[in-house]
């Protein structure tokens, strides 16, 4: 795997995948960003890698799937470098045969094992679900 990083102007770069596709990063204040910082995009990609497990194992399972929704936050040390200490990941499953006892084992297994960005975190990491029947 191999990331291309380019200069697009202060506080700003674009990163290019192997097959070309690009990502545009942006570390201004808030009030001026146009794009996701890098620690975001981390909080991004933690979320999305679990999030295609836990689609994929409801699936699996043969039960209804209609949608998925996550919420992802992080706290930051207070000192350099600022890295993530802890980070909880909340999902929501529209699913109106997906029980909590399968939910919170799909969850378990994509957030704690399948992952390989959580995998690749020392962060503290923690999650939640609910499950909206439709």
């Amino acid at each position: 795997m191999k990331i291309n990083l380019a200069y697009k102007g202060d506080e700003e770069f674009t990163t290019t995948n192997e097959n070309g596709n690009k990502v545009e990063v942006d570390m201004r204040p808030a009030d001026e960003k146009k794009s996701q910082s890098p620690t975001e995009m981390l909080l991004s990609a933690v979320g999305a890698c679990a999030a295609v497990e836990i689609v994929s194992m409801v699936k699996k399972r043969r039960k209804t799937f209609r949608d998925l929704k996550a919420e992802i936050s992080g706290e930051r040390r207070d000192e350099h470098p600022r890295a993530f200490t802890s980070i909880h990941l909340k999902y929501t499953i529209f699913s109106p045969d997906l029980t909590e006892e399968e939910a919170e084992r799909i969850v378990d297994l994509a957030t704690s094992k399948y992952c390989s960005v959580a995998g690749s975190l020392r962060a503290e990491q923690t999650h939640s679900f609910e499950i909206v029947r439709d």
